[in-house]
């Protein structure tokens, strides 16, 4: 399985539009960040998670041709607003399978009525195809066994993903001891890790670290990273050898 890190900032993205804070100013690519995404690749598939308003410029940087489905963690439009762009797909592929609660799939139908429309479609726009996702069913995607994992961000219920010995979690602040016995014995582990303060809605460094602690994992990469975090270099050499900042374009094997 490999995972590609298209996107790893936070809603704003890294650098803030008009920002001159430092790690804005940085020149380092490492700390410029698109909206948070990753691509899951095993066997001939490839399935995304969140499809941020970066979408288009994340599938062009690393020659994405085909992708099998979208997983969507929450409605917050850092990780949906990028659906139209999924036209390209459509042309070539056909109907994209879509995998959300339902709460999101009714969010997505409100912004984009006119990729659900069954009737006076406007002919150049794409089309999907709806899958529901239960808490504690899992999904089969061509074989696969993914688990749902949910978390709350703030008060709003967030869907991560288990994928085999793979696990990814984002715009997480808390998480039931239940849904812990789901990340057991992982050899990868993502999670967020906002900035040093910490944050009504998000993990900061420390909790983060805490909860890569509690759960054990061979490895762990921080994901939806702000500029408050500070520069890529600096904070990655304080971190345990086992955890790393993870940056766009980023590739892991699993």
């Amino acid at each position: 399985m490999k995972v590609t890190f298209l996107g790893t900032g936070t809603s704003q993205g890294i650098p803030i539009i008009g920002s001159d804070h430092p790690v804005c100013l940085s020149k380092n690519p490492k700390d410029k960040r698109l909206r948070v995404s990753v691509l899951i690749e095993w066997d001939s598939y490839a399935y995304v998670i969140d499809c941020g308003p970066d979408f288009r410029q994340q599938m062009l940087a690393n020659n994405v041709k085909r992708i099998d489905g979208i997983l969507f963690t929450h409605e917050h439009a850092d990780h949906t607003m990028g659906l139209d762009d999924i036209r390209p797909f459509f042309f070539r592929q056909g109907d994209i399978p879509i995998y959300a609660h339902q709460r999101v799939i009714t969010s997505l139908k409100k912004r984009f009525d006119y990729i659900f429309a069954s009737e006076n479609r406007y002919p150049g726009a794409p089309a999907v195809t709806e899958n529901v996702i239960n808490p504690n069913t899992s999904i089969n995607l061509n074989g696969l066994e993914v688990i749902p994992i949910s978390v709350l961000h703030n008060r709003l219920q967030v869907f991560g993903f288990r994928f085999n010995k793979f696990a990814y979690l984002t715009d997480v602040k808390s998480i039931t001891e239940e849904e812990k016995t789901k990340l057991q014995n992982l050899e990868v582990l993502v999670v967020n890790a906002l900035r040093i303060e910490p944050h009504h809605s998000h993990f900061n460094l420390e909790e983060a670290l805490a909860f890569i602690n509690e759960l054990k994992p061979k490895k762990a990469y921080l994901t939806h990273i702000s500029h408050l975090l500070g520069f890529h270099e600096e904070v990655e050499k304080e971190l345990p050898k086992h955890v790393h900042l993870a940056f766009d374009n980023l590739k892991i094997s699993i």
